[in-house]
């Protein structure tokens, strides 16, 4: 029996809710992947489409491109989880990504680690969904929070690759009414010393341990 059992039961239309009910927060903790530093505040003005003085251009554009992107993630009736990736990559990443929405064909560096990940394929990609559809040793909330955390380390995309690989995990989690996986502002140096440490080992046990018991929200009912 999985030690990680799923933490909630809800309907789809349930899990919605609890996602439209932490909208603006959900996109103010994934922008911080970015380095973005507004306020929750600054963020909720941008999401309301409005501008905000003293805060650039770039990272506006990134809560406005993470926006849309939790839009699709919440509305969306795709049916293909590759396709659903790739869409969300194509948006999250689309003012930087050298071809967004397509795997990388070339080789990338992540900073403040030696690992280099190899040059991925579609199929690897397609693998590492079907690990989390097939795997019945495991909740669908294990098996998810594996499946985000392998996407993060191979970097099947040009850039924006946790962006992507949280908004994917929600979207599957959102679908099978187990919660939302949200990391905050506050956990972020945690969770970057943790992820660099995997990224390192390839172990992701701790990793997974700390982000199943502190980064998993719902409705109890």
């Amino acid at each position: 029996m999985t030690k990680y059992t799923d933490k909630f039961n809800l309907t789809e239309k349930e899990n919605k809710f609890v996602a439209k009910k932490n909208f603006v927060q959900l996109i103010h903790s994934n922008s911080r992947f970015e380095g973005v530093n507004t306020t929750l505040p600054q963020t909720q003005t941008i999401v309301d489409g409005m501008s905000v003085a003293g805060v650039k251009i770039e990272d506006i554009q990134v809560i406005v491109n993470l926006k849309r992107a939790w839009d699709y993630v919440i509305t969306s009736t795709d049916s293909s989880p590759i396709e659903i990736a790739k869409k969300i990559n194509e948006i999250v990443a689309r003012d930087d990504a050298l071809i967004p929405g397509e795997i990388r064909t070339g080789n990338v560096q992540i900073g403040g680690v030696d690992y280099e990940p190899v040059i991925p394929t579609e199929k690897q990609l397609r693998n590492d969904i079907d690990m989390f559809k097939n795997n019945q040793s495991m909740s669908s909330t294990e098996s998810i929070i594996h499946l985000m955390y392998s996407m993060m380390r191979k970097q099947y995309f040009w850039d924006g690759n946790k962006r992507t690989a949280i908004l994917f995990a929600n979207y599957l989690m959102i679908r099978n009414g187990i919660g939302v996986l949200n990391i905050n502002e506050k956990q972020m140096d945690v969770f970057n010393e943790m992820l660099s440490k995997y990224y390192e080992t390839d172990d992701v046990d701790d990793l997974l341990k700390w982000t199943y018991e502190n980064c998993i929200y719902g409705i109890t009912k």
